[in-house]
């Protein structure tokens, strides 16, 4: 869990995730200034300081500690509901080699997007599957499942572009079982959304021509 001044989200999401669906929950903590890191030491979180900036190498520097071969990123500010964890670890187990819970298929809806991100999300993902010959519904969203040996070699020049992105190119350009499971997208609790729709767009534009062409 990649975490910015994320405490509210937390007192209201660790409740409703139980520990035995995981080996171990590991929070990247961005410099928050709230109490988040103590709070979720207290709550017997393991925490650790993200030494860098942006998303991309908050997960970059968090895979350096965690041990499992099975990842779940989820947002910790509300966006993530908690009760979907078991069936996306369900499908896991089905021999796939990374999960979406998608808030574009099956009836699922985001109340957080805006127009922007909304209209961002569908032209991102529509440029990966017609680049890369996949069939996602949403390339963007933070919350899903994925094998650990898929996310090797994330770019340390795009700090704005973000894991969710690559792993969906690096899935497709190595034909990887995917799949995307329905899930609604709740409103985001304490927290103001930190990413910028201009500059992290721009990121990954870039990410998404270099996979390309490169």
């Amino acid at each position: 869990m990649p975490t910015v001044n994320e405490v509210e989200g937390l007192k209201l999401m660790m409740p409703r995730i139980k520990r035995e669906w995981f080996d171990e929950i590991v929070v990247i903590d961005g410099h928050s200034t709230d109490g988040t890191p103590e709070w979720a030491k207290a709550a017997g979180l393991r925490v650790i300081a993200q030494q860098s900036r942006g998303i991309t190498n908050a997960y970059r520097e968090a895979l350096d500690y965690v041990t499992g071969d099975i990842i779940v990123t989820f947002s910790p500010d509300g966006n993530s509901l908690p009760e979907r964890i078991p069936d996306l670890l369900a499908k896991m187990e089905e021999g796939y080699d990374m999960v979406i819970v998608s808030r574009y298929t099956g009836g699922a809806k985001s109340e957080d997007d805006d127009a922007i991100t909304a209209l961002g999300n569908w032209l991102f993902t529509t440029a990966i599957n017609v680049f890369f010959g996949a069939h996602y519904t949403d390339t963007l969203v933070m919350f899903r499942a994925f094998k650990r040996s898929i996310a090797k070699g994330l770019p340390t020049d795009l700090p704005r572009a973000g894991l969710e992105p690559f792993l969906a190119i690096q899935c497709a350009k190595q034909g990887l079982k995917t799949a995307d499971i329905p899930g609604d997208e709740p409103k985001r609790v304490g927290s103001e959304r930190k990413m910028s729709p201009l500059w992290n767009g721009i990121a990954i534009l870039r990410l998404i021509l270099r996979e390309r062409f490169s």
